[in-house]
């Protein structure tokens, strides 16, 4: 009778007797598929980081990168003591911080309800309506909610005349822009954002629903004592994504939104770097300012994966 432990043995040490470039041979498929994606990667991801170092310098188009004079971190002080820091930055952290607070947590509410959700033609046209305004391009999202929110004719102003109130230029007022920008974007992205704790609830075992439900616990309390530690390392991973993007919040939303009377509370860094960098063609400056926010992203991300490790046993490294 043959050893299974034996045989394990042989099997193995067989495997470790073939080299790497044989093994990439039997499996050249899979290698083939990997190509097309890590030469993407290498292209738009690593190669771009080459023109890095004009942060660095005094770009000059004529003597290009390697040419122009290297002037060292003055960039980085002239953007830490212009005026407009302290502008950009808070603004930056107000609308990602409140989008991250207020947005985080919707998608995994609707999650959970969709799971709960018996009739599965509910369950459906639930997702189909909240899935589909993700795939609205950003320019047409953002003239849907200028026009809703329009001071003549538009749907929220018409509502609240009709109450007896008086019309509100939601736009052109600063206090009111962040709200719009987040709870706009919210509504676009919160059925596509739950796809992924659907897919982790739908992999909680079934049977302890069943040991719950015999046990006389509540929906709550199954939600509560099952689904929320379920998708646990889920939300954690994803909260930790979130947060070492916290720095980023996307111009072309901004821009379309953006007005000389809300400029105050919707000027930001990528706002800041598109106008300085292709609007004034300061491009070392730009890329400074740019390279900074990189940075701080960075070392959120590092920071935030910390705390979730020494916390929890869930963390990306």
């Amino acid at each position: 009778m043959v050893n299974i432990g034996e045989e394990f043995q042989v099997n193995t040490k067989t495997i470790r007797a073939i080299s790497p470039l044989q093994r990439m041979a039997r499996c050249w498929q899979l290698y083939l598929i990997m190509l097309a994606p890590m030469v993407v990667i290498f292209i738009f991801s690593y190669g771009p980081m080459f023109g890095v170092q004009i942060a660095f310098k005094e770009f000059r188009a004529n003597a290009g990168i390697w040419g122009s004079p290297w002037v060292g971190f003055t960039h980085f002080i002239n953007f830490f003591k212009s005026y407009q820091f302290k502008r950009l930055v808070t603004n930056t952290l107000g609308i990602s911080v409140y989008g991250l607070f207020a947005g985080f947590p919707i998608p995994i509410i609707l999650a959970i309800l969709i799971n709960e959700t018996l009739n599965p033609g509910i369950k459906k046209g639930v997702q189909l309506i909240t899935f589909a305004p993700h795939f609205i391009s950003t320019v047409v999202m953002t003239n849907m909610v200028l026009m809703f929110i329009s001071v003549y004719g538009g749907l929220v102003n018409n509502i609240i005349v009709s109450f007896g109130g008086a019309r509100v230029d939601f736009i052109g007022k600063p206090e009111y822009f962040k709200s719009i920008y987040v709870w706009s974007g919210i509504w676009q992205n919160m059925g596509y954002n739950s796809i992924i704790y659907i897919a982790a609830l739908s992999a909680i075992d079934p049977a302890l629903y069943e040991a719950a439900t015999i046990d006389g616990a509540s929906k709550f309390q199954r939600i509560l004592h099952i689904d929320l530690p379920g998708i646990a390392p889920t939300i954690i991973i994803l909260l930790i994504l979130n947060s070492g993007q916290i720095m980023n919040v996307g111009y072309e939303k901004i821009l379309l939104m953006q007005n000389n009377l809300n400029m105050p509370a919707s000027d930001v860094i990528s706002t800041y770097v598109y106008r300085m960098g292709l609007e004034n063609t300061q491009y070392s400056f730009s890329a400074a300012v740019g390279l900074f926010n990189s940075v701080i992203n960075a070392l959120l991300l590092v920071l935030v994966n910390q705390i979730a490790r020494r916390i929890g046993e869930t963390s990306l490294w």
